[in-house]
């Protein structure tokens, strides 16, 4: 009878004595890797950028005047954005909304394809990664750290732009009500959770990207094609969604329901196209997460 197969801790102490003790699971600690990747070039230039952002439309409002509502009106997406500019210097929340929608259709999905597409291509890249293996980190172990600290960087991009929005809308506009582009206001007591709902619903309609992303470095040693190529998959869905004579099929785009979190910025909230842009979402990061880790579990490393 053949000998039981032993489980690759098991062997690592048995053919290494000094090695007792070796627990796969506390490989690749989420402290170490959120450290490293919080020391790189990259991270701190996405902040820099997001943080400058705010201040860089308060200067825009100065020079080109108050918004006025002379275009507003109108439902739908174009509406909404025209009434959300309309009403941006009422507020430090309004400020902050408006801040999320001109970014959240671009600028706040570069972080994302670059701190889920950067993470494994990088080490790969750089050598590094049949390294970290022959720790041994186990690939699961690896990947989940990697996208974990990866979803962290991306969550903390989108809470960044927000926060540094209502600390200088305030200094700019002041502290006040939440106008609403349909009309009437939201108590300023009410406006930090609406908002954190707004961060919330952005960052779980980004999961498409992070799992295109994070699938795509895992299967090239370029971080830049990871990179580039997630954010070009994410725009092609943009262009989908916005041909009409696809008709109910566009209801399967994540892109269709990117601004649905519109719907949380009325006097009463409406949760059904937030429900199904997320449900929509989740599924497809899901996908591409498992698509992710079956083929790193049997891909051949050799950078």
């Amino acid at each position: 009878m053949s000998a039981p197969v032993q489980p690759p801790e098991a062997r690592v102490e048995a053919e290494h004595p000094e090695a007792a003790g070796y627990r796969a699971g506390r490989t690749l600690p989420l402290r170490v890797e959120a450290m490293r990747q919080l020391r790189r070039r990259r991270t701190l230039l996405m902040a820099g950028i997001l943080t400058a952002l705010p201040f860089i439309l308060i200067v825009a409002f100065a020079i080109g005047g108050t918004p006025d509502g002379e275009d507003g009106g109108g439902g739908g997406r174009g509406g909404s954005r025209i009434n959300l500019m309309d009403v941006a210097t009422e507020s430090a929340a309004n400020f902050a909304a408006t801040s999320l929608f001109v970014s959240a259709g671009f600028l706040l999905v570069v972080p994302v394809a670059l701190f889920c597409g950067d993470t494994v291509a990088s080490e790969a890249s750089w050598s590094s990664l049949r390294y970290l293996l022959a720790a041994p980190v186990p690939r699961v172990r690896l990947l989940w750290s990697k996208l974990v600290v990866a979803l962290g960087f991306s969550l903390a991009a989108m809470v960044l732009l927000p926060l540094v929005a209502l600390a200088a809308g305030t200094a700019a506009y002041g502290w006040g009500p939440l106008k609403l582009p349909t009309g009437g206001a939201l108590a300023a007591g009410d406006t930090i959770p609406r908002l954190a709902l707004v961060v919330a619903f952005i960052f779980v309609s980004q999961l498409v990207t992070a799992g295109l992303a994070f699938w795509l470095s895992t299967k090239t040693d370029a971080p830049l094609g990871a990179v580039g190529g997630a954010v070009g998959l994410t725009i092609v869905g943009n262009v989908l969604d916005a041909v009409t004579a696809l008709g109910s099929w566009r209801d399967f785009l994540p892109a269709h329901w990117q601004f649905a979190w519109a719907d949380a910025l009325q006097p009463e909230l409406e949760w059904g196209g937030m429900i199904k842009g997320a449900a929509i979402s989740v599924t497809y990061a899901l996908i591409l997460f498992a698509l992710a880790f079956r083929g790193f579990s049997r891909k051949d490393i050799v950078s």
